[in-house]
């Protein structure tokens, strides 16, 4: 007899992977707010067939709602427990299932958003199934707490996120499992900036020569700032706005940027550099503005133990699991730097995540699945 029943549930993949399909179906890019609250309606449903209590928390800034979901257990709600955080937000604009539709190509399945991270949250909720339908108790209560804008840096759902897992004693985060299935113990510090540089402007045919153009010392910045990139501190710009008339001289311009460094302190320093950065035209303006930050969540002892616990459970399934630091912040940034115990990458294996190659890899989702049972039923 295994130390942990959990494992030897009778999970499904094909019935696992089904609801994983309708999940990616429901498009939900996070800058559409209806289209998250669509998905968080699915989700909801599905957690409250299973008997949580739903709370349903507005979302603010213009961006989606959030989902609480409680479920009964004999020590009540104030009780610290466990707290399953996921977001339902994806990087993936509406009509992307055009090119990217659902299907199944041997071991893999694609979708938009079917690995970061309707995947694992698909699996957590699996677990909650069968761990009810078996008749298993948690020592601890369990709480889904479902976010909206994870992909943008959670800006508008920080504090909630905060407050919930505050209130518990573990944090499992199903994010997708790194390459070689290994899970998270920690994440590196993330920093986003929005740049605006301001010209002046004139006619582009007539009077060429009279503008200041936005664009052209904004495209200086862009290489100068990820020219700034190295080993301690990553620079890159994503997005980037200018222009209105292609026989105007730009006005303006905007740009968003992006920094990573495995320590605090590097990041620090490269704030420091993107504040301090100056227009190269005496006529153009720079303006840098920080945007949201995640900080550097190191590993420690606590989150080793919860680590350990999962990597004895992995075992006694089948396969292993090694502790890894990883880039891509996560909302496991928060929590793990507010020394909660956190464990995060619980989620599936797969690849290409934020691409039009998104997929999951279908043989990981039992074990995975057993996986988040294993730990929802033996932490204590």
């Amino acid at each position: 007899m295994t130390d942990f029943p959990a494992t030897a549930l009778p999970f499904d993949g094909e019935e696992i992977l089904a609801r994983l399909m309708r999940w990616s179906a429901c498009e939900s890019p996070t800058f559409d707010a209806a289209a998250v609250n669509r998905m968080m309606d699915i989700a909801a449903r599905d957690l409250a067939l299973l008997g949580a209590r739903i709370d349903r928390i507005p979302g603010r800034m213009g961006l989606g709602d959030c989902v609480r979901a409680r479920f009964p257990h004999p020590a009540g709600d104030a009780a610290p427990g466990i707290l399953v955080m996921a977001h339902l937000d994806t990087v993936h604009p509406i009509g992307t299932l055009e090119k990217l539709p659902i299907r199944r190509e041997g071991n893999k399945c694609y979708g938009p958003g079917i690995q970061d991270m309707k995947g694992g949250t698909v699996l957590a909720v699996e677990a909650m199934r069968q761990i009810l339908a078996a008749g298993m108790a948690t020592h601890l209560p369990v709480t889904f707490l479902l976010t909206s804008d994870e992909e943008i840096g959670s800006p508008s759902t920080r504090d909630i996120i905060e407050a919930e897992a505050s209130r518990n004693r573990f944090v499992l985060v199903p994010e997708p499992a790194r390459p070689d299935g290994g899970v998270v113990t920690g994440r590196y510090a993330i920093a986003r900036f929005n740049i605006k540089t301001t010209g002046r402007p004139s006619h582009a045919g007539a009077r060429l020569a009279e503008g200041r153009s936005a664009i052209r010392e904004m495209a200086r910045q862009i290489v100068a700032i990820e020219d700034m990139t190295t080993e301690d501190c990553t620079f890159s710009v994503g997005v980037i706005h200018g222009g209105q008339w292609v026989n105007c001289v730009s006005t303006t311009c905007e740009a968003e940027s992006l920094s990573m460094a495995k320590r605090q302190e590097d990041l620090d320093a490269g704030v420091q550099k993107m504040l301090a950065l100056r227009s190269n035209a005496n006529d153009v303006s720079l303006e840098v503005t920080r945007g949201v930050t995640r900080p550097v969540w190191e590993a420690d002892a606590k989150g080793m133990a919860l680590f350990d616990q999962a990597r004895k459970i992995a075992n006694a399934i089948g396969f292993d699991i090694n502790p890894q630091s990883a880039g891509g912040g996560s909302d496991g940034n928060f929590t793990g730097a507010m020394g909660l115990t956190t464990l995060d990458g619980l989620g599936v294996q797969g690849a290409l995540a934020h691409t039009l190659e998104e997929h999951v890899l279908i043989d990981s989702l039992v074990p995975r699945a057993k996986l988040l049972a294993g730990l929802m039923t033996t932490l204590a």
